[in-house]
């Protein structure tokens, strides 16, 4: 039912746009219903193997985000102190997928999304997806493209 839910909320604002409904209206859930079971212990490990695990089961219809991840954050939600992680280049960035607090933050919360959480962090950059397309990491293309272009 989430995946549902998220996918008409990600058709509508894509043709609507994001800010058209007040934030109480739309209810979006992160995707704990996509959770590899233990995503307690996904979100707390430094074990790369098993977030990889995690995007690709997550981003199984768009597997260009693992690519993306790869290339934005090295596959990494939190550093070694368990802090989120934030761009080198930009401090905005954070997460996994590199979600800019400056353009998203209010956005995501309005739509009751945290991208501090790896779950949040993966349903918002869905969102982005849907609504920008891979353009959203158009700065990290040099190293996600290649990749992407060799399958």
């Amino acid at each position: 039912m989430i995946e549902l839910t998220t996918g008409v909320v990600f058709l509508m604002t894509s043709m609507y746009g994001a800010g058209s409904l007040p934030a109480n209206t739309v209810n979006v859930q992160p995707l704990t219903s996509h959770s590899t079971g233990n995503t307690a212990a996904v979100i707390a490990s430094t074990d790369r193997t098993e977030l990889i695990k995690y995007l690709k089961k997550n981003f199984a219809d768009t597997p260009i985000l693992v690519e993306v991840a790869r290339c934005e954050s090295e596959f990494r939600q939190f550093d070694s102190n368990g802090q989120v992680i934030r761009g080198r280049a930009n401090k905005n960035d954070v997460g996994v997928m590199q979600i800019n607090e400056k353009y998203h933050l209010e956005t995501s919360k309005k739509m009751g999304i945290d991208i501090y959480t790896l779950e949040g962090n993966v349903a918002f950059a869905k969102y982005l997806y849907v609504k920008y397309g891979s353009d959203a990491w158009s700065a990290s293309s040099p190293c996600w493209g290649k990749t992407v272009a060799m399958k």
